[in-house]
């Protein structure tokens, strides 16, 4: 696909006629990496605005954006350790208990395969960034998934994360895009993400037999899956990065 030069960004509440084309965007992420319907269709619903699209000129959802507001105190240690899960739930207790949203959580930020490369990720979170300082947040927090972390599925997430290169920036790609659009990473999340299966589950999502017990290297996982044949399941729990953007250095 070739892209043309002039994007766009709208939000869903702008454009409600994009809700399809963008939750059935081609993305990269694995088949296993399932967040919990009903959430997730209710952070659509109640904070559209929050949900950004990059078009081309001919209208083709090329990127997306997903984030939520949240109450947030200002205390970094009280960011939870099961990051993304929680804040998702945390926006909905917050907006239904109708405290002040102080924050935005970004969700994802997801580009077409093949597109990575054209700069369209720095844009996106540009856009992403700046949806939220236009609706008066301060910061914008981000559970990041580093891009390459699954390429070392033993690395123990704390040290991969402190990698970098000769020049200071982060040796991951996608940390160093938050860092060189003034983000601080903060601290781990180490159970951003918990998602168990059954064995034929993981077996459907996979490809891989699961057939013996222990930690299991799976093609995108940035940990090993834990494996329990004794029990039929298996259970992956994803070590995110907690970047804060302030949006008002």
């Amino acid at each position: 696909m070739s892209v043309a030069t002039n994007l766009r960004v709208v939000s869903l509440a702008e454009r409600p006629d994009l809700a399809t084309a963008m939750l059935t965007m081609e993305a990269t992420w694995p088949a296993y990496v399932r967040a919990e319907p009903l959430l997730v269709n209710w952070a659509f619903e109640r904070h559209a605005e929050y949900m950004l699209v990059v078009l081309d000129d001919d209208e083709r959802v090329i990127a997306r954006a997903a984030s939520v507001p949240f109450h947030w105190d200002g205390d970094l240690d009280s960011l939870p350790d099961t990051g993304w899960d929680e804040v998702l739930r945390q926006s909905m207790t917050d907006t239904y208990a109708g405290r002040e949203l102080t924050a935005v959580c970004a969700l994802e930020i997801a580009i077409v395969p093949g597109l990575q490369a054209r700069n369209l990720s720095a844009h996106t979170l540009a856009a992403l960034n700046d949806n939220a300082r236009r609706r008066g947040h301060a910061d914008v927090m981000a559970p990041v998934r580093p891009s390459n972390k699954h390429i070392e599925p033993e690395v123990p997430i704390t040290e991969y994360a402190a990698r970098t290169r000769p020049d200071g920036l982060p040796a991951d790609a996608w940390l160093r895009v938050h860092v060189r659009a003034g983000g601080e990473i903060i601290k781990i999340c180490p159970a951003s993400m918990a998602i168990a299966g059954s064995l034929a589950q993981w077996r459907e999502w996979t490809g891989l037999p699961f057939d013996t017990d222990g930690p299991v290297a799976v093609p995108g996982a940035l940990t090993p899956v834990e494996v329990s044949v004794a029990h039929d399941r298996a259970v992956y729990i994803e070590p995110n990065v907690w970047i804060r953007h302030r949006l008002n250095k």
